[in-house]
């Protein structure tokens, strides 16, 4: 009676088990799919020549992949005096649009980049900002949590001017700051990667000059991005960035897009002067 009682109660569980097995449908958002320019013009003024890469592609449901826009054309060009470049696709269907400028050109001049998309016109406005050397660079022994490696930096601010600063650590890993409390003077910190490396490897550190508009930007997309996404993916809460839709305007009956402010490309367009350098880890 006992075994026939044990029998009876785990066949009593299993079907309860079974009973709880519901298919839960999650609801994920999902939106018309708007255009995302990755247009970060990174410039080394050492150089006659630039090569220049901008990626465009279109947001998407979540859990679905990031399809490359095709364009109809992305130019170029120079806001003042005309004359620039079209820039080509790399590989048919890449989204990835490259030329090769004057270097001179992208210092000297206020640039218009226009994408053309479906019918649709999106232009932004940059122009170059100047960055510093980096100073220095080592490997650290402090750490905040286990895992970590500490890289030290150090870099002098030009006391002539408001700077603010971009920093790429590899790895998709961005952080910024502005002078405000080193304006003019050398200043150094410590930047902690949340693993440790290998002997041997490579880490390549580039220091980039911002504006203040740009700034504020990155400090968005910094804050809401996490590993795996770098901030030049598809941010998780929109954040505006400077491309708008100028397609009905026409200088006559239209200025603005003030009647249309919810057409508009994600991303940003910037012109930025870059210095690297790079540091090996030892034992």
């Amino acid at each position: 009676m006992r075994l026939f009682c044990s029998i009876i109660a785990i066949f009593t569980l299993l079907l309860s088990i079974v009973a709880c097995e519901d298919v839960v449908e999650i609801e994920t958002p999902s939106d018309t799919p708007r255009l995302v320019i990755d247009a970060l013009i990174r410039v080394d003024t050492s150089r006659a020549l630039t090569p220049i890469a901008v990626k465009v592609s279109q947001t998407n449901n979540f859990f679905e992949s990031i399809p490359p826009a095709n364009l109809q054309q992305i130019t170029l060009t120079d806001a003042v005096n005309g004359g620039g470049a079209i820039l080509n696709e790399f590989e048919a269907g890449s989204g990835i649009y490259l030329d090769t400028v004057s270097t001179r050109f992208l210092i000297e001049n206020e640039l218009i980049l226009q994408i053309d998309f479906e019918d649709e016109f999106y232009v932004a406005y940059a122009q170059f900002q100047p960055s510093v050397p980096i100073d220095s660079l080592a490997i650290g022994d402090g750490v905040l949590i286990e895992d970590e490696t500490e890289l030290v930096v150090s870099f002098t601010d030009v006391g002539t001017r408001d700077d603010y600063y971009l920093f790429d650590f590899d790895f998709r890993s961005y952080l910024v700051t502005e002078d405000e409390f080193y304006q003019g003077q050398p200043f150094t910190f410590s930047y902690f990667y949340d693993e440790e490396f290998e002997v041997g490897q490579e880490l390549e550190i580039g220091l980039m000059g911002v504006d203040k508009a740009f700034y504020d930007y990155m400090a968005l997309l910094i804050e809401q991005s996490e590993p795996p996404f770098g901030p030049f993916e598809t941010p998780a809460v929109t954040v505006r960035g400077n491309f708008i839709n100028v397609t009905d305007i026409d200088n006559t009956d239209a200025s603005d897009n003030v009647n249309n402010p919810d057409n508009y490309a994600l991303g940003y367009f910037a012109i930025v002067q870059e210095y690297k350098r790079s540091i090996t880890i030892e034992e």
